[in-house]
């Protein structure tokens, strides 16, 4: 099977948890390269949910080991009662199971206290953010000023950096947001209690998976979001503040671009987007409201409804071109099940041209009118399928068509929310 990347390719909530834990089976180690507790992959196995913000959902294999990058930012206190949940489920996370990078930066009160006062300034013009303090942690690591992992085994080095910190983050909450100012003692013993807790776990990631190669293991690397919410490619700025696209994982992980074999990218067989930006094939109609209850549309970490929309393959001709994919997942598509009709968005109209690409400029991707292309949808259940034959013909038209116009086969499709319901092509 060689190195596999999962990434997603549209808005995120495409499904990719489901499809990293179909994958899991057959792979050493799952790796998460980016972005922090503002994703949220949910499984259903044997009946039972599982919400993830942090961990690879490969943990659920207990032969396999799973790491934490240093591309993720991370909030120890999601991370610790993430652990205690696994715990309560039966599941032992031992540091052999579970690694976090010595590198990774860590998320503090005054990131999440900033998205907050941030959002709240900006009114109807929010952008949606999460408020777990995602962005103003990553701020702090392009500015150089942030806090490693590694500070967390150095109770001298955090509470240096702490102090410096908040005596900046202060001035900036009171003065500008007018909200109230932080103290740094109690700051400094939540993170010193919870590091104690957390430093077996910590690990130079980057030389692990660097033995494992050599050791012929097999690893998958799990992105977070999607590539229209990469801060650089993504409907900026109505975009995470990390590199969601396959090329972050050699950074993101540290191991270089020749151990990547396979990119495989999620796709939900309709449209989703949580928060504000701009949605050229949203549906506000009934069509819509049929896609958000059947696909019991609602962010698994936030809780909002997500906007529903046709299946948009500019965007995902777009992602394509940006992570180089070799084959498509499909999830999701028994939610279209009962559908007379379904549209497939192959262009877009700007004021009279036909593009086939995201305009860069929100004001023109605002200006953009959906080019669709009609075809019958089908009522019979296909949440038993197993074999591409045992699809209805115009559901294996509708996956075809997708393969026509994007050039990339489809390798998995997914028809229902459980582990074992999905049919693997390749």
């Amino acid at each position: 099977m060689g190195n596999i990347v999962v990434v997603g390719t549209q808005w995120g909530d495409e499904g990719k948890g489901k499809i990293v834990d179909l994958l899991a089976q057959d792979i050493d180690i799952v790796v998460r390269f980016q972005g922090g507790n503002n994703a949220g992959h949910t499984l259903i196995v044997d009946g039972k949910k599982f919400i993830f913000h942090l961990i690879p959902s490969g943990i659920l294999y207990k032969d396999k080991k799973c790491a934490i990058g240093n591309g993720v930012v991370v909030d120890p206190e999601v991370l610790l009662e993430e652990i205690r949940n696994l715990k309560k489920s039966g599941m032992e996370i031992t540091p052999e199971r579970l690694s976090l990078s010595e590198k990774a930066h860590v998320i503090m009160t005054y990131h999440k206290a900033i998205d907050l006062a941030r959002e709240a300034a900006k009114g109807k013009d929010k952008i949606g953010t999460t408020g777990r303090g995602i962005g103003p942690c990553y701020e702090d690591k392009a500015a150089r000023t942030g806090v490693r992992v590694i500070d967390l085994t150095e109770p001298e080095t955090l509470e240096e950096k702490i102090r410096t910190n908040i005596i900046e983050k202060n001035f900036y909450l009171t003065k500008f947001f007018g909200s109230e100012p932080l103290e740094c003692k109690p700051v400094l013993d939540n993170y010193l209690r919870m590091a104690e807790d957390l430093k077996p776990f910590i690990s130079n990631v980057s030389l692990e998976l660097d033995q494992a190669l050599k050791a012929g293991k097999q690893i998958l690397f799990e992105g977070a979001q999607a590539t229209h919410l990469d801060i650089d490619h993504g409907t900026y700025p109505f975009v995470t503040s990390s590199n969601p696209v396959a090329g972050q994982v050699c950074a993101g992980a540290g191991i270089g671009p020749k151990h990547l074999h396979s990119i495989l990218g999620i796709v939900k067989a309709y449209t989703t987007r949580v928060g504000s930006g701009p949605f050229v094939c949203e549906l506000k109609d009934k069509t819509g409201d049929y896609l958000q209850e059947k696909g019991s549309e609602f962010g698994s970490t936030t809780g909002r409804k997500r906007r529903c929309g046709w299946l948009d393959l500019v965007m995902i001709k777009d992602s394509i071109r940006l992570n180089g994919l070799d084959s498509l997942a499909i999830t999701k598509l028994d939610v279209l099940t009962g559908l007379e009709e379904i549209k497939i968005c192959v262009g877009y109209n700007l004021e009279g041209e036909k593009i086939d690409y995201v305009p860069a400029s929100i004001k023109q991707l605002d200006r953009c009118v959906p080019v669709y292309k009609i075809m019958p949808g089908w009522e019979e259940d296909i949440s038993l399928a197993r074999r591409m034959e045992q699809l209805p013909s115009n559901a294996r038209a509708y996956l075809q068509t997708i393969e026509e116009i994007t050039g990339v086969p489809v390798s998995i499709i997914s028809v229902g929310p459980g582990r074992q319901d999905a049919i693997v092509l390749k």
